[in-house]
């Protein structure tokens, strides 16, 4: 039974010792020396920082040196806690507070921000010092016995709604469940060749990191730039056979929208997965039109299910009208999708989609109040304590069994009397022509509905087709159109800059 994920890099530096593990544009390592260098890391936190389950902050910029760098961590027996090292000082500042970090790993990028951390200088190290000297394989060895997988493994930080940022606390037993099953559905090999795109203090990244190394295959890690220029995007991964991504719909999306894929051939794709919003149907016909032979996959999961607690192998012709399911429960996942009264809701009913299982996060660090409310008891069990993780997003089951994502539950709003989901609103603007990006609103002083979107459709036809499309009380007051839509650092449409802008 596998108990830490240290076993995926053990198993695989000594199966795989000279293949590639990583690859950074012109920088490439083996297994054997990524296995080292981090046992090296390890043995110079012990000595610095100790062993003992405390956080450990990495403020690096997506590189090969940040990802040694958190199973560096993993090895001294400790938590990565990886962070965006361009984030505004009062945001990052505001995470180290409330992690109280055993210390903090950054490279030459940050070094002159420093003096603004609140931390002592004494806990902060540069990746080079630590990879200085030899490793204690006895010390590591002991202590990666005494791991058990219920033991915190990362703390992911995610916006909060008072402005303080939540920390997720991840297993190692919620991330060996997800990658052992999405390595079994996916049918990986050795033989894959990822391209990550995902920056690593976003949870889209787990797959990249973890599945990779499992089955000893090769990840290469792309500068956030690359996604600024899709073909140059699409000629690297045909020049270097890129077989396999996790990505975020927004990344396939511009791909699709700035027309890369009719001019570079991408076949060499074979799986083709991604999570995190909801996947335009319009634009997913794209890929399929021009990667016909790829599967596809619509992951579903927040940050405190590790990465993904549902999905669905597209296994049919969708078109653009039509929602594209979530599908079914992952591996030791169950789902339960709960009504207002908190009862098990029928087939078509919405309800807000609620997740036990081992993927459930631990909770949120460093706060009691705000994990009581969200990882609650199963209301449909009175017999004996089991934990639930509440979405906050509303769903149905359709008639062939799957689960369909609707919207968030606070995209539900109270209308002219009316309850309204945002959500379809938002499905019936992608599908006109013409539409590229869509984020509906509501402005609460004025009570209207709001429409933003990025295309070059005709702001008075959009209002015409939307007609056809839902109820007239949930057709848009006002709608904006927008040259580019303004996405967060996740790669999301940025709601709140939206609803700061547009309807307050």
């Amino acid at each position: 039974m596998i108990t830490s994920v240290l076993t995926y890099l053990d198993n695989a530096a000594k199966q795989y010792p000279e293949k590639i593990a990583l690859v950074e544009l012109e920088k490439k390592i083996t297994y054997a020396d990524m296995a080292q260098s981090a046992k090296v890391i390890a043995t110079n936190l012990l000595d610095k920082a100790g062993s003992g389950r405390r956080p450990i902050v990495v403020l690096m910029d997506k590189s090969m040196e940040a990802v040694i760098s958190f199973w560096g961590i993993l090895y001294s027996g400790n938590i990565y806690v990886p962070m965006d090292a361009n984030a505004p000082m009062e945001r990052i500042n505001k995470i180290v507070d409330f992690v109280q970090p055993e210390a903090v790993i950054i490279d030459e990028g940050f070094e002159d921000k420093i003096d603004e951390l609140h931390v002592e200088k004494e806990i902060v190290f540069r990746y080079e010092t630590l990879t200085e000297g030899m490793a204690d394989e006895d010390e590591l060895n002991k202590i990666k016995r005494e791991i058990i997988d219920t033991d915190p493994a990362y703390i992911i930080c995610t916006s909060g709604s008072t402005g303080i940022p939540k920390g997720v606390v991840i297993s190692h037993r919620a991330i060996i469940d997800f990658t052992e099953e999405a390595s079994e559905v996916m049918e990986f090999t050795d033989q894959e060749v990822f391209a990550n795109q995902a920056p690593f203090y976003f949870d889209a990244s787990v797959p990249d990191l973890y599945c990779t190394v499992r089955n000893g295959a090769t990840l290469h890690i792309l500068p956030a730039s690359m996604y600024r220029f899709p073909i140059q995007l699409l000629e690297y991964i045909k020049e270097h056979e890129v077989n396999a991504i996790y990505w975020v719909p927004s990344a396939l999306i511009l791909v699709a929208n700035l027309r890369a894929l009719p001019e570079v051939d991408v076949t060499c794709l074979k799986k083709i997965m991604f999570c995190g919003e909801v996947m335009p149907v319009k634009q997913l016909n794209m890929w399929r039109k021009y990667v016909p032979d790829a599967m596809y996959v619509n992951y579903y999961g927040p940050s405190e299910t590790t990465y993904a607690s549902t999905y669905y192998i597209i296994d049919r012709e969708f078109s653009k009208d039509e929602a594209l399911p979530i599908g079914k429960p992952a591996l030791n996942t169950g789902v339960l999708v709960l009504n207002d009264e908190d009862k098990a809701a029928g087939v078509g009913e919405i309800g807000e989609l609620c997740i036990k299982g081992s993927g459930v996060a631990l909770g949120y660090y460093n706060n009691p109040e705000k994990t009581a409310e969200v990882f609650a008891q199963n209301p449909l069990n009175k017999m004996y304590h089991e934990i639930i993780y509440r979405t906050g997003d509303l769903v149905k089951w359709n008639e062939r069994g799957e689960l369909e994502y609707v919207c968030r539950k606070d995209f539900q709003i109270k209308h002219q009397g009316y309850r309204i989901e945002l959500g379809e609103i938002e499905h019936g603007a992608m599908s006109i022509s013409g539409m590229k990006r869509v984020c509906c609103l509501y402005h609460d002083k004025r009570q209207q509905i709001v429409l933003i979107y990025e295309g070059d459709a005709d702001k008075a036809d959009v209002k015409e087709v939307l007609k056809t499309k839902v109820p007239e009380y949930m057709v848009p007051e006002i709608i904006h159109r927008l040259d580019v839509m303004p996405m967060n650092a996740n790669g999301k449409i940025d709601r709140v800059l939206l609803k700061e802008q547009y309807g307050k």
